[in-house]
């Protein structure tokens, strides 16, 4: 189960870790296509368009284009401008693959988006008339990325996992601050987070303990934030 650094024939460090058993084809089709779909850099934007299209009484006394600014903003912060960098890296040399196979890999780019993830964080909190839940889901994602960044130390935890765990957590907090009915929409978002996970199971080199450890910091990481934020 563990991986382990080797010194390849170029003299160059590389990270072995153990084959898995091979799946059917039409799984990894699938599963390539759900990861791709729900990548950690579109989760966050699907949240922010689930809040400001479904849930749009949260927004009473905002201004209205501060509103519809919430969106654009989501899309360069958590999806555009971490996909720019990554390619930037790759393109410099710095890491081996815009995929992040490695755990040497994904260290310059957790440290990246941490500095993103703050600057959101930062300049929603700073914000007029935000909604609350807003200010915990951006800094929910910073704990998260922190979190990501320590345990990727140790093992090379599974970000779709974390972004997952951080979805559901969050929609079954708005519902249990809501007083109607939030039940379809957690059930939805505890079944998205099972087929992400099944899919990283099928389609990537992740061990059980790096998807179950991934929901794990993406739950505690909006706990967190909840309380503090």
């Amino acid at each position: 189960m563990d991986s382990h650094l080797v010194v390849d024939e170029k003299n160059e460090l590389q990270e072995l870790r153990p084959s898995r058993p091979p799946q059917p084809a039409g799984l990894r089709i699938a599963a390539k296509i759900i990861s791709y779909i729900f990548h950690p850099l579109f989760i966050p934007v699907y949240i922010a368009v689930f809040l400001v299209n479904i849930q749009p009484y949260l927004y009473s006394g905002m201004d209205p284009l501060e509103r519809w600014i919430m969106l654009p903003r989501f899309v360069v912060m958590y999806t555009i401008f971490p996909l720019i960098s990554t390619l930037l890296l790759k393109g410099l040399n710095f890491i081996g693959s815009i995929h992040l196979k490695t755990q040497r890999d994904r260290i310059i780019p957790y440290i990246i988006c941490m500095v993103y993830y703050f600057g959101i964080w930062y300049f929603i909190k700073k914000g007029n008339a935000v909604p609350p839940f807003f200010i915990t889901l951006t800094l929910a994602i910073f704990l998260a990325c922190i979190a990501g960044f320590f345990a990727n130390i140790f093992m090379k935890v599974s970000m779709h996992a974390i972004a997952a765990g951080l979805m559901s957590a969050f929609i079954i907090l708005v519902g249990l601050n809501q007083d109607f009915d939030f039940g379809i929409y957690i059930s939805i978002a505890v079944f998205l987070t099972g087929i992400i996970c099944t899919a990283r199971f099928i389609d990537s080199d992740h061990w059980p303990l790096e998807i179950y450890g991934g929901l794990l910091i993406g739950i505690v990481s909006l706990l967190l934030a909840a309380k503090f934020s």
